[in-house]
């Protein structure tokens, strides 16, 4: 059996993941602090699994106690592969250096950094001790490769992801884990919300990132969740540790 877990499942790039995998026959377990009704029902209807572990992973006694119950519903006799998508994120705060706000910025590196960390650390040695390979993708972001004015936080900690994946990669190349980082660019969410919300004063380049909307120039989660899809199907053709970018997959 093959289980994928997804962290932030409830809405936007999670769930539309979580969708294409079980219309492949794929068993779900899904981490977010609300749960999907719509996924539980389509899992029910393809015949697969749908698990749901309630967590805030902007707090650590709920990480920890997510981390436990996430492989006690994963690895069993009959699993033979598992992907994990560290899909959660948060972009606040937006704001310049002086500005930030400390609570903000400790929960902002709790969910971006510290959870994909622990999340891989957790399940990859029960993985190796079971000799079950793992997919393990980390959604990053183009931020994580430019200066950007408001955003100090987030580039730093997608940079972070980053620099994890590589490490991860190397650490296991031993292993017969499928291990990258996936940069979907501006997606049409709940984020893409947040960001329009800035001032200019927190985020020079609100304007640009309006136009993108108004222009309707962002794409939408099920177009990116099937680019990475078709990218993870193809195993033998990816490099472990790689940023791989939709814009490079995708030529439109």
């Amino acid at each position: 059996m093959q289980y994928a877990v997804i962290t932030g499942i409830s809405r936007g790039l999670g769930e539309a993941v979580a969708k294409q995998f079980i219309e492949k026959g794929v068993n779900i377990i899904g981490v977010s602090r609300s749960e999907n009704d719509q996924l539980n029902a389509s899992a029910e209807d393809a015949g697969v699994r749908y698990s749901h572990v309630s967590c805030d992973l902007s707090d650590p006694e709920q990480l920890e106690e997510g981390l436990k119950a996430i492989s006690s519903y994963v690895f069993e006799e009959t699993t033979e592969y598992v992907y994990l998508i560290n899909n959660a994120g948060v972009v606040e705060p937006i704001d310049t250096v002086g500005r930030l706000n400390p609570e903000t910025v400790t929960k902002h590196m709790q969910v971006n950094v510290t959870a994909p960390i622990l999340l891989v650390n957790h399940l990859l040695p029960i993985a190796n001790k079971h000799h079950i390979p793992m997919g393990i993708i980390n959604i990053t972001s183009g931020a994580a490769e430019k200066t950007i004015h408001g955003w100090s936080t987030y580039s730093s900690s997608k940079a972070a992801i980053n620099r994890f994946t590589e490490t991860l990669a190397l650490e296991q190349k031993e292993q017969e884990h499928l291990i990258l980082a996936y940069s979907p660019g501006v997606m049409d969410t709940e984020m893409q919300e947040d960001i329009r919300s800035s001032s200019e004063e927190a985020f020079a380049d609100v304007e640009k990132f309006r136009k993108l909307k108004e222009e309707g120039s962002l794409r939408s989660p099920e177009k990116v969740a099937e680019v990475l899809m078709d990218l993870i199907s193809k195993p033998e053709q990816i490099e472990n540790g790689k940023v791989y970018k939709l814009y490079d997959l995708v030529k439109d």
